[in-house]
């Protein structure tokens, strides 16, 4: 299982835009859209890594704790659907339906989104605060598969309780660690 980590985008840049479709909704989404008025949590994902399907269920979690706190959370996968079918769009939603994934779930065919943000593994985390501006970029917690550490969420929610709190939020930020992502 290859380790790769986070690209570490640097703090203070401006969300990028996209827009993409939804494989869990009948819709396109724009960062505006996905956007919470206190901050806005940007993930990529994606089905089949084993790093994702370690902590979806407390990604899941984390977004129906913060949602309703004024976090946008949006997950994306750019994933190259050619040599890895099993992250095409229709797998997308069977995946959001059997994790209870109610975020939008975006696919980036052209890859174009995941380059913008610089992002580098499943799961990578992104967050951004009111003006939209990065204000955290790493990992969710120390877990790993196999590593015998619980998962907590520990780095990521900090980070989200900074944001809305407007509590100091310390730049010196661990990676996130997953697989690759999948380039064309």
């Amino acid at each position: 299982m290859a380790q790769t980590p986070s690209n570490m985008l640097p703090l203070g840049t401006k969300a990028p835009d996209f827009l993409l479709p939804a494989s869990n909704y009948n819709l396109s989404f724009n960062f505006s859209e996905c956007k919470g008025h206190k901050g806005t949590l940007v993930m990529f994902i994606c089905n089949h890594c084993p790093f994702v399907l370690h902590v979806i269920e407390e990604i899941v979690m984390i977004a129906n704790d913060y949602r309703v706190q004024g976090i946008g959370v949006v997950a994306i996968s750019s994933n190259d659907i050619v040599n890895y079918p099993q992250d095409a769009p229709n797998k997308m939603t069977d995946f959001a339906l059997e994790n209870k994934v109610d975020f939008p779930y975006l696919f980036d065919e052209t890859q174009n989104v995941a380059k913008a943000y610089d992002a580098a593994c499943t799961p990578d985390f992104y967050l951004f605060d009111s003006q939209d501006k990065l204000v955290y970029r790493g990992q969710m917690d120390d877990s790993r598969p196999g590593n015998e550490i619980s998962i907590s969420g520990s780095d990521l929610r900090n980070a989200i309780d900074s944001v809305i709190y407007n509590r100091h939020l310390n730049e010196v930020q661990k990676p996130s660690i997953g697989c690759n992502i999948k380039w064309k």
